[in-house]
């Protein structure tokens, strides 16, 4: 087999996955779309205005690219905007493929390996829906994957400043930067690894600094908001608390709060600093195994998708496009599990789709079954995570097994 197939049947599968999910009716029919809020910002941004000064941006800074570049060439109507961001989303699902393809060379997987893993990320998109469409996500994991491929190339550094911006466009990255630099201390040293947490501040410093001179209070309130949002209504917590609603009549109230539904009153609040705590015991496990461990090429991509399955799992918000964080990650886990989280996964992705986009207001309403789909969503969320830190036991060998 040509070594290009793989990468081009992945990325042919991919582009036919986004021309179904924007033409035929089956997606099409009620979509849910966040450009809107994107083209705002963008226009902002081209009228002269500075982010998080002269108006309100909930994003880190690396984001703008992704919301500026679809509003340039104005007048541009909402439709314009849409289908300009969402063939710039379609780059950045190629540029993630690519980035899993030198992921899979650099673990040395075979050609029917690679078929097999980019073929599977690209019809994806089919198995979540059309909310892949409309969300920027797919740029934070083209950096963050294309970090892991340079961190299991021997890049240490390109590694750290990629996932470096990646956290600047997103926070989510950095839950994989205890991993990586555990993975560069154990292998090349302290020294390397010290050089790059040096890179990855560095990058995230300079994406970042501008804004905190030009719009401190701004940038503060970005990013402390992020801590400070309750229980979103997807979230695990959240879940559990609709249940107990159909079984025990747990009086719920839903509130709009930081753009996303949320449970508010003291049960949500106690379940939201429960689900937190879980989250950052375990994350912590997967940082302190990592660095425990002799790093292994196969140790540092388990624990890079361990930790962002921890994350998404037991996080306060678990909007559906956070499952888009998964998909360059969970594939290129080797070994005995690889079968069963890729399982798991496509199941999430799948279950995600059953309420978005056109049983939402069901959900909102704390109808069934619905509720129960989103509590067996999250579920399977969090057999994923506990499955892939399972992995790290399994991450002895430094090269993936052939075939």
């Amino acid at each position: 087999m040509n070594r290009h197939v793989p990468l081009a049947a992945g990325c042919a599968a991919f582009i036919v996955s986004w021309l179904l999910l924007g033409h035929v009716g089956f997606w099409v029919r009620g979509q849910q779309s966040d450009t809107g809020f994107y083209q705002a910002y963008g226009t902002h941004v081209l009228d002269g205005e500075v982010p998080y000064r002269d108006f309100s941006l909930e994003y880190p800074p690396a984001a703008l690219p992704v919301f500026v570049l679809p509003a340039l060439g104005r007048p541009a109507g909402e439709a314009t905007y849409r289908h300009r961001f969402e063939w710039l989303m379609a780059l950045c699902g190629v540029f993630m493929l690519v980035g899993v393809d030198a992921a899979l060379r650099a673990l040395h997987a075979s050609a029917r390996t690679r078929l097999a893993t980019l073929l599977l990320i690209g019809v994806c998109p089919l198995v979540l829906g059309p909310v892949i469409l409309t969300r920027f996500d797919l740029w934070p994991a083209a950096l963050s994957i294309a970090s892991l491929a340079a961190f299991l190339q021997g890049r240490s550094r390109l590694g750290a400043g990629a996932l470096g911006l990646a956290t600047a466009a997103k926070l989510y990255p950095v839950v994989i930067a205890p991993v990586a630099l555990a993975h560069v201390w154990r292998t090349r040293g302290a020294r390397a690894a010290a050089w790059s947490a040096g890179v990855f501040a560095g990058v995230f410093a300079a994406c970042v600094l501008p804004f905190a001179v030009l719009g401190p209070h701004g940038l503060w309130d970005s990013f402390t908001g992020q801590f400070r949002r309750p229980l979103e209504i997807e979230s695990l917590g959240a879940a559990f608390l609709i249940a107990a609603h159909h079984v025990a009549g747990l009086k719920l109230g839903v509130e709009v709060s930081h753009t996303s539904l949320t449970l508010g009153g003291t049960s949500g609040t106690l379940v939201a600093v429960a689900t937190t705590a879980l989250e950052i015991a375990a994350l912590c496990w997967v940082w302190v195994a990592c660095a425990r461990r002799r790093g292994s090429e196969r140790q540092l991509v388990a624990g890079a998708a361990a930790a962002v399955a921890i994350f998404v799992a037991f996080g306060k918000v678990f909007s559906p496009q956070y499952l888009i964080w998964l998909l360059p990650l969970v594939p290129l886990v080797q070994g005995r599990l690889r079968v069963p989280a890729v399982g798991l996964l496509v199941a999430a992705l799948g279950l995600t789709q059953t309420w978005i986009p056109r049983r939402f207001a069901a959900l909102v309403h704390f109808h069934q079954p619905e509720s129960w789909l989103l509590l067996a969503r999250d579920l399977v969320v969090v057999a994923l995570a506990l499955l892939l830190a399972s992995a790290l036991r399994d991450a002895g060998s430094d090269r993936l097994h052939a075939g």
